[in-house]
């Protein structure tokens, strides 16, 4: 069951450096987020457990999916994701802000590459293997998948490592594994809006995209 899965992930602790830096930020904490009390553990998944669209990041925000308890809610990045996820049909709500809220999503999870949030957030490589072992237990528990959105390189690298598929990262490229689409995207960060590499156009046509695909899949 994917439940016994997030709890798994919860109490994991095998990447010291991780487990370390996690708890470090949330006992030092954000100056405007001072009050707020930390998630500060590893970060599971977050959604449907019959979703047809798994959605993967790289890591936790710091003071994001880190401090909130959920992925993708607490930062730009999420905004964005729950945004566009609302905007298709795909979440009761534009927005996620913490994890005691109502919000449901709709045939979608979401998780991470990474479960814990890394200094500078740049993983090593050991840690990014240590947490293929979830991330594949999350492909097979979620057997009614036919879309993989990948969010960056590292993420998209870390799928094709787990499904052992050859492929290159570019924005929209899509690959095909047995049933399963894999789509990359750029990652919805401050950065690649601000450069101008994402805009609001490009982030929900890729929506649309899976949206357009799995519409085809229950025609």
């Amino acid at each position: 069951m994917i439940n016994e899965l997030e709890n798994e992930i919860i109490n994991c602790n095998k990447c010291s450096r991780l487990s370390a830096y996690i708890k470090l930020v949330a006992l030092e904490k954000k100056p405007k987020y001072r009050d707020f009390e930390y998630w500060g553990k590893p970060l599971p998944g977050f959604g449907d457990p019959k979703a047809k669209l798994l959605i993967v990041g790289l890591a936790p925000a710091a003071h994001g999916g880190n401090r909130t308890g959920r992925v993708f809610t607490g930062d730009k990045s999420g905004e964005r994701v729950f945004r566009a996820l609302y905007e298709i049909g795909f979440s009761s709500s534009p927005k996620s802000e913490s994890r005691e809220d109502l919000v449901e999503l709709k045939g979608v999870y979401i998780t991470n590459a990474v479960k814990c949030a890394p200094p500078r957030n740049v993983p090593t490589i050991e840690e990014i293997t240590n947490c293929s072992y979830f991330l594949n237990r999350e492909i097979q528990l979620l057997t009614d998948l036919k879309v993989i959105l990948t969010l960056g390189r590292i993420s998209f690298e870390a799928i094709t490592y787990v499904l052992n598929v050859h492929g290159k990262f570019s924005h929209m490229a899509t690959y095909k594994v047995g049933k399963t689409t894999i789509i990359a995207s750029y990652h919805p960060s401050q950065q690649n809006f601000i450069s101008g590499r994402l805009t609001w156009e490009k982030w929900i046509n890729v929506f649309k995209k899976i949206k357009s695909l799995l519409d085809s899949d229950n025609a």
